[in-house]
């Protein structure tokens, strides 16, 4: 009889939980008794602050199949994503959030994709963003536009990690083990034929979002260094550019002074191309630390994360 681990990645979901646990129980009992499929969980608690290893190990008291990771601190999502991975022993995983914005119904869909389809991966993806503040929704789409364009990993718009995987694909998500993650991207990487599954966007049924504007910034920088070389392309395109900009300036001054033999006219305009040069040099390295400060991570080679307790062990 083959088994579908759900992987749950918790950072301060004492109030969710309450809410997801039964939701995903109704079908993981629809599913045993529709396709003969058990299922296990692993919560990976990312070193919260609140209530939530409380709740999960009262979980683990009254259910078997509960399995929960805790962290020494907050190592961040893609660790735990991570974590879950390496200790999920099923024919399957589930990935998806405590906060139900990944609804455990589709899990079903999700089974029938892989075992009658014959898919590797079933992933979903939100086609409106409703709730969302507008800002945020605009830098998303023009994320996923700028990636696309100069990476050659394709990350769907709109993906999320609510996904259902082989155990083939997840030993190879797990044979890239580099520090500096970027799941999104390494699903993408790995290949295998992928499924897609629309629906539209789902409010958190209790807590608040983790991720801010800035923590999302970043971890779109994140991906973009991981998955693109091309920011090193048009740093080195703009050094050209602008000794280019350089000579023709040095040409024109001597010409002028030849010419009309005033040689201060024009400081204004200098120091402003003198400012602008600065600032582009500052942006490429800038660009050029980025990736210098991920090697510099990659080659320390520390855990991904560390395990303070673990249920099952």
């Amino acid at each position: 009889m083959s088994e579908i681990t759900v992987l749950v990645p918790c950072y301060n979901e004492q109030e969710s939980l309450p809410y997801f646990y039964p939701e995903i129980c109704k079908v993981a009992g629809r599913m045993k008794a529709a396709y003969g499929v058990d299922f296990s969980f692993i919560f990976v608690d990312d070193g919260s602050k609140d209530g939530t290893l409380g709740v999960l190990k009262e979980l683990a008291a009254g259910d078997e199949r509960v399995r929960y990771l805790s962290f020494s601190r907050n190592f961040g999502k893609e660790a735990a994503i991570f974590a879950g991975l390496q200790h999920a022993t099923g024919d399957y995983v589930a990935m998806m959030d405590a906060d139900l914005q990944d609804p455990p119904q589709m899990l079903e869909e999700m089974y029938r994709g892989i075992a009658e389809e014959g898919y590797d991966c079933v992933g979903t993806r939100r086609v409106t963003r409703k709730g969302e503040p507008k800002v945020r929704s605009f830098f998303a789409r023009l994320f996923y536009k700028l990636i696309n364009k100069i990476s050659d990993t394709e990350i769907v718009d709109g993906a999320r990690d609510f996904r259902l995987m082989t155990r083939q694909m997840v030993d190879a998500i797990l044979s890239m083990s580099e520090y500096n993650r970027f799941s999104k991207g390494i699903f993408s990487w790995v290949g295998f034929s992928t499924k897609w599954l629309e629906y539209e966007n789902v409010e958190r049924v209790a807590g608040e979002t983790k991720w801010s504007f800035w923590k999302l910034l970043l971890y779109s920088i994140d991906g973009i260094t991981a998955f693109s070389t091309a920011p090193l392309a048009i740093a080195s395109l703009m050094g050209v550019l602008f000794c280019l900009l350089a000579a023709i300036l040095i040409v024109v001054v001597i010409v002028k002074t030849l010419v009309w033999g005033d040689p201060v006219a024009g400081y204004p305009s200098m120091m402003c191309f003198i400012f602008l040069i600065g600032g582009i040099q500052l942006l490429c390295l800038g660009i050029l630390g980025q990736y210098l400060s991920k090697t510099y991570l990659e080659t320390k080679r520390r855990p991904v994360y560390i395990l303070k307790e673990d249920n099952k062990k």
